[in-house]
């Protein structure tokens, strides 16, 4: 009997393993590289728009329209996501940190649901501006491959610093230098 169980959990974790495999190859397949390429490949391409529901109140949020002018900090990110949840309190605190200085925070949440992306955020206490991008429309265009990944925009909408992949300010994967880095370059420009 105990065989059995252990068997039955067996092919249930490799079933969630697959599942879990085929969802990431989906984004990265999904994705031609977007923006994120010319970024790599040192351009400053523009941001690209969206106009995306608000999960932090009603109507609709547009990148560049709304936050012309503003350095962003674009943060895509999902309720199930653990390195999300520890980059959460470090995002938070960044937008307090710089909001006076014309910094928006924007989390983009996708392949999530709604009502769990809001969950998420009463328990972080989040506060700047949140998206929503169920199924991920936007993702292609900036050449998101998985979650977190966050992207700087200048105060004349064009990308700066380096995309960074991965949780921000989690202990041994060294980007918290590129994320600082990234929000300085976004800060120091013009509109």
């Amino acid at each position: 009997m105990a065989r059995a169980q252990l068997l039955a959990q067996a092919v249930a974790v490799a079933g969630v393993v697959a599942l879990l495999g085929l969802l990431v190859w989906k984004v990265a397949a999904g994705s031609d590289g977007g923006v994120a390429s010319e970024l790599a490949q040192g351009k400053a391409p523009p941001a690209p728009a969206f106009t995306l529901d608000r999960l932090d109140g009603p109507g609709t949020l547009t990148l560049p329209d709304e936050l012309r002018g503003k350095a962003v900090v674009v943060n895509f990110w999902a309720s199930w996501c653990v390195p999300c949840r520890d980059e959460a309190p470090f995002l938070q605190a960044t937008y307090e940190r710089y909001r006076d200085d014309g910094l928006v925070v924007v989390g983009v949440d996708f392949n999530d649901f709604r009502e769990d992306a809001k969950r998420f955020a009463e328990r972080f206490g989040i506060s700047y501006p949140l998206v929503y991008d169920g199924r991920g429309k936007t993702i292609g265009k900036w050449g998101v491959r998985g979650v977190p990944e966050t992207f700087f925009v200048d105060r004349s909408g064009r990308l700066v610093g380096e995309r960074i992949s991965g949780g921000v300010d989690i202990e041994g994967n060294g980007n918290l230098e590129a994320f600082e880095r990234g929000v300085a370059l976004a800060l120091a420009s013009s509109p």
